[in-house]
């Protein structure tokens, strides 16, 4: 562990107060919130904060709320595990419920944040694509005032985020689901639920009357890209006609072939590239078996 520079703490009680420490503090400032990313990144020497500013006394930021005929809102310090747990999550939008057992360890789970694991833009994010497909959006706050964006605008590069120093992500919106609608998350990891993604594939479908053609289509992949990337040509594969397994086949190859995966000491980018392939025709299936009415298990 490297040596830690000294820094300033702080525990704001309200939001305009958080606003305008982080403002004043400059983008030497860190909010805090799980801290399960922050502080290993500090131990390492990775970042050198100024400052810290703690959010969890900040009343509001960790409730998950319906909004009848609306939709889903969901605090940015909702704790992971109360998102794979919620009653609420699971009933709407369960795939981000699916999605949320994957991440990390029961104990990781139990600290890490919505928001955190949001504002820390990591291609590899099992959160991020899930939302994507969902079309959520995130909601956030600081020295101008209030402002929502769609989360796949949020992200824009590896670690970096829209954000402008002193904003706080304050919550996101999940849009009310139509019916015949499935979405899944799959992803391969070399230690199942301890290890971020090698790849992953969040898909969502909407049919017509329960048919097997498409009148909505998404498809997002984490850690093939210096973002969570949507796969637009899969996504015009998908709406183009039936949903035969030579359409599933077509657009996973498309996933695929538009997939810009790197090669690292975890994974080459070609074998990356093959499990877009291979993780991608067993999401679209699984989507496609929960909008025609098939349940996801509890």
């Amino acid at each position: 562990m490297k040596r830690l520079k000294p820094f300033a703490y702080f525990e704001p009680t309200s939001l305009a107060e958080a606003v305008e420490i982080l403002s004043q503090k400059g983008k030497e400032a860190f909010p805090l919130a799980g801290g399960t990313d922050l502080l290993p990144r500090m131990k390492r020497g990775e970042i050198q904060p100024s400052a810290l500013v703690n959010l969890k006394r900040i009343d509001g930021l960790a409730r998950i709320e319906e909004e009848p005929g609306k939709g889903l809102r969901v605090g940015s310090l909702t704790s992971i595990a109360a998102v794979e747990n919620s009653s609420a999550v699971r009933s709407t939008h369960a795939v981000l419920a699916e999605a949320a057992g994957l991440l990390g360890s029961p104990a990781i789970r139990h600290l890490a944040t919505l928001g955190g694991n949001i504002g820390r833009a990591s291609p590899a994010s099992d959160m991020a694509p899930t939302l994507i497909v969902l079309q959520a959006r995130v909601s956030v706050e600081g020295p101008k005032g209030k402002r929502e964006m769609d989360v796949e605008h949020l992200i824009t590069g590896p670690g970096t985020t829209s954000l402008v120093p002193g904003e706080i992500i304050t919550s996101f919106f999940l849009p009310k689901i139509t019916p015949s609608s499935g979405a899944a998350y799959v992803r391969l990891g070399r230690r199942e639920g301890m290890d971020c993604a090698l790849v992953g594939v969040a898909a969502f479908l909407a049919l017509a009357n329960k048919d097997t053609e498409a009148t909505k289509a998404g498809v997002v992949l984490a850690a093939v890209a210096p973002v969570p990337q949507r796969a637009r040509k899969a996504e015009e594969v998908l709406l183009g006609g039936s949903l035969t397994e030579e359409r599933i086949q077509e657009a996973a190859r498309a996933a695929a072939d538009g997939s810009l995966p790197i090669s690292d000491m975890r994974a080459s980018g070609s074998y990356r590239q093959e499990m877009v392939r291979v993780l991608m025709i067993r999401a679209l299936k699984l989507a496609l078996h929960r909008a025609q009415g098939g349940k996801i298990p509890n």
